[in-house]
């Protein structure tokens, strides 16, 4: 068997399409990962029966910061961990899905000559692969926008791989898991692998306000509250096998926006509000990964800097009041999922 060497993390968004690649490639390839130590991607690759490796990694910020020259050592560690795991594992291709992690590997990489491919799942490219471009033979990228902005020749549209099992969700399923009281509508709000405090607080803080709708809350872990008690709310710190059927019986989503979250809600065709992570937090890839799917009728969203408890309440109405409109174009939409079209570069260079 040839072997495919991946890397990716930092947050379950660069991890979860490298996880619908695996699956699609493991009876072909002997796989293996690296990422950082005691890390989000550690979780869910060993959790999945693939050779796990953890190196050092620093954090890469645009800003000044004191981090930034302590962080230069870590990612110097990380580069000869790398080169330790290359040296071991022998891979044929190197494919790295973003995150402050794949620097070391990639630069390790290039130094032995194993061909890599890049996949960017947002509209504006992160400052990891910007770096890892120039030693990467293609760039998968997702959005056509990206595509048309990046002068390179490596450069290719692929879209995003989409895991298989968000397809297998049953609807029933998930209505047995909730069990609800009462039938109503279905709400289901996700906030990222980690949640997010400030949706979190936002939906608690209405839930009276949407008592006409049960109400599913990914809120992420160590964010229980178990202080509240209502008919039409359930909420869950992180769920894995049951992810598909709670998503299958939602009639609408709420969501942060990035790539892999709003593909997935496409590829299911949920109508959905978007609140992306504020610039203050973020480069804005979020921000304008939510523009892109409101500009052509995906999704609504709202600004995480400007959100009242009014315009949450009243957007998330609006939404269901127009749901079937939000279907219609979702399902007459060019969408494709990307896994095939990685795939087969990743089959041609390898």
């Amino acid at each position: 068997m040839k072997k495919l060497l991946m890397t990716g993390g930092g947050t379950a968004g660069h991890v979860t399409p490298n996880i619908a690649l695996i699956n699609a490639l493991r009876s072909k390839y002997e796989i293996h990962y690296i990422g950082s130590k005691n890390s989000i991607e550690e979780e869910l690759i060993k959790d999945i029966n693939i050779p796990f490796y953890g190196i050092s990694s620093g954090k890469l910020r645009r800003s000044l910061n004191f981090k930034n020259f302590t962080d230069f050592f870590k990612v110097s560690k990380g580069y000869f961990d790398a080169l330790k795991v290359l040296n071991t594992v022998k891979p044929d291709l190197v494919f790295s899905k973003g995150g402050f992690v794949i620097v070391p590997v990639v630069l390790a990489s290039a130094s032995k000559r194993i061909p890599i491919i890049i996949h960017e799942s947002d509209i504006t490219i992160g400052l990891a692969n910007k770096i890892s471009i120039p030693y990467a033979k293609k760039v998968c990228l997702t959005f056509e926008k990206t595509f048309l902005s990046l002068k390179s020749d490596k450069k290719i549209l692929t879209g995003t791989p989409i895991r298989t099992e968000i397809f297998t969700g049953d609807k029933n399923k998930g209505l047995d898991i909730c069990n609800f009281k009462n039938v109503k509508p279905i709400l289901l709000m996700q906030g990222g692998s980690l949640g997010s405090v400030q949706l979190n607080s936002l939906l608690r803080n209405n839930i009276s306000n949407l008592d006409n709708f049960n109400i599913i809350h990914l809120c992420g872990k160590n964010n229980l509250d178990t202080t509240l008690n209502f008919d039409n709310y359930l909420q869950f710190e992180y769920v894995k096998d049951e992810f598909p059927h709670l998503l299958q019986c939602a009639d609408i989503v709420i969501s942060r926006s990035g790539a892999n979250s709003i593909f997935e809600l496409l590829a299911l065709k949920k109508p959905n509000l978007l609140i992306p992570l504020s610039k203050k937090v973020s480069r804005g890839d979020q921000i304008l990964n939510a523009e892109e799917f409101v500009k052509k009728g995906f999704s609504k969203s709202l600004s995480t800097d400007h959100i009242t408890d009014k315009s949450f309440v009243d957007n998330i109405n609006l939404l269901y009041r127009n749901k079937k409109v939000f279907i219609n174009t979702m399902d007459s939409s060019s969408f494709s999922n990307g896994t095939k079209n990685v795939i087969d570069i990743i089959n041609s260079h390898i």
